[in-house]
């Protein structure tokens, strides 16, 4: 979930295992009970049927709600199970998830795309695609800010929500999947040991297949968009404009890689046994101040820049990351009981990495079934010649294909819902603003996830991951 360049993005505490159960100061083991995941099931049910049933309440309450169960799960965690170390983790992965969401924003917000053609479906289909190659580049969220203006301006007679759906799938999401860059699980995997190019060897035909099926249908949709013939002549022009800000952004990716795990010499925070750095959220935070105060006025306000998307997407992931807390833990507790171990093969690693990733963090998601997977065969995540075995094959068993499945359900299924992945919810925000009626949650998994997407990602399964 969330990924973009996740989510993180890449911003997550990568010594946290959700399977890792110590907590409090003393180290004892904690259990967290079923229904302390009911505050995370609400809130998922109050973000679907809000917008719908209850909308005024919704828009006026919502960031209220948020925080109020948020608190109320990281209240229990602290006072009950006297457990800090989790809450922290969290309210850490939400700072840095943030950070760099907010420096990818402002930046980008000052860089006009414009693409001088008429609009086709052949050019949205272009720009669709390169969308998805830049995701690999500057990740899922910065090709997703990057993109997203220009193809509204594109289609600015002709806009329709489908537009917006296939975006989020394409450069989204499923772009991101040829690099550790291009979403934070495989950033994760690289970290841990798995080779840069092990995503270019194992996912290009995937991503490929992905792609020429979603700009097929996204094609076919298109074409049927009845709308008034544009007669007008265009040079078929690309430019981009803002260099300022491309350096900025440039910086805002380059920071990503500013993590412990890679330079041991940074400043952290060891908090029992969990080291934490915020140089490079600080320094994201400070390239999206410079960013925002050096652009070209005249680019934000044909870009129509606002803080207001950034402001939504604040508010409801307070939420989200605070309520999932159990839900993740849960799901690490079962993934490496002897229960869930007999229960791992690349058709259940695919689809349950793919469930999770729906709803979930994708990038913790990513690590518990990668390291339950392991422990099954005997294997160690923290041990990087471990990873690196298992990544190679001939070791493990079916170990290339089990991480291949996580790999690609953790990247690909973060599309099936708006807050499986952070730049998902970003643009609908930003479509909103630009006065498009986007679906609510539920229209959105009903009318083209599960028709449109999840068909897809079976035939996925079939080509790639089955014997």
């Amino acid at each position: 979930m969330f990924a973009t360049l996740s989510l993180s993005d890449y911003n997550i505490c990568i010594t946290t295992l959700a399977i890792d159960q110590s907590s409090g100061a003393g180290g004892n083991l904690t259990i967290p009970p079923f229904w302390l995941a009911i505050p995370f099931i609400v809130l998922l049910l109050m973000i679907a049927t809000g917008p719908v049933f209850f909308a005024n309440f919704w828009h006026k309450h919502y960031p209220k709600v948020a925080i109020l169960l948020a608190t109320l799960v990281m209240a229990y965690y602290c006072i009950v199970l006297e457990n800090k170390i989790k809450p922290i983790e969290a309210a850490a992965e939400y700072i840095q998830f943030m950070a760099l969401i907010t420096a990818l924003y402002v930046a980008t917000g000052g860089i006009a795309i414009q693409v001088n053609t008429r609009a086709t479906p052949l050019a949205n289909i272009g720009l669709l695609f390169m969308g998805a190659l830049f995701a690999n580049l500057i990740g899922t969220t910065g090709a997703s800010m990057l993109f997203i203006r220009p193809y509204l301006g594109l289609n600015k007679a002709r806009i329709k929500a489908y537009h917006i759906i296939f975006f989020i799938f394409i450069v989204s999401n499923i772009g991101g999947a040829l690099t550790p860059i291009g979403d934070p699980p495989l950033f994760l995997g690289f970290l841990k040991g798995v080779p840069f190019k092990w995503t270019v060897i194992h996912h290009s035909l995937p991503w490929l297949s992905a792609l020429f099926m979603l700009l097929s249908i996204f094609y076919f949709f298109d074409k049927n968009n009845k709308v008034a013939v544009d007669c007008s002549v265009y040079p078929a022009s690309f430019s981009i404009t803002g260099s300022k800000n491309l350096i900025w952004l440039t910086m805002a990716i380059g920071a990503v890689f500013l993590d412990p795990t890679i330079f041991a010499w940074l400043p952290t925070i060891d908090y029992h046994g969990h080291s934490i750095s915020f140089v490079r959220e600080l320094i994201m935070l400070t390239i999206a101040t410079l960013a925002y105060h050096t652009a070209n006025r005249q680019i934000l306000q044909s870009n129509g820049f606002s803080f207001a998307p950034l402001n939504e997407v604040c508010l409801i992931f307070i939420g989200i990351f605070g309520t999932m807390i159990p839900a993740l833990e849960l799901i690490g507790k079962f993934a490496a009981s002897e229960m869930g171990k007999s229960l791992i093969t690349p058709n259940t690693l695919y689809w349950g990495t793919g469930l999770f990733s729906s709803i979930l963090d994708n990038a913790p998601t990513y690590l518990n079934f990668v390291a339950a997977s392991m422990a099954a065969q005997g294997a160690n995540i923290e041990l990087i010649a471990n990873v690196q075995a298992y990544a190679a094959g001939g070791i493990y068993p079916d170990s290339v294909i089990g991480l291949k499945a996580i790999s690609l359900a953790s990247v690909f299924f973060g599309a099936m819902t708006y807050i499986g992945n952070g730049p998902n919810f970003m643009v609908k925000s930003i479509a909103e603003q630009a006065g498009i009626s986007m679906p609510a949650f539920g229209h959105y998994i009903f009318r083209f996830s599960m028709p449109i997407l999840l068909p897809v990602l079976f035939i996925i399964w079939l080509l790639f991951l089955t014997p």
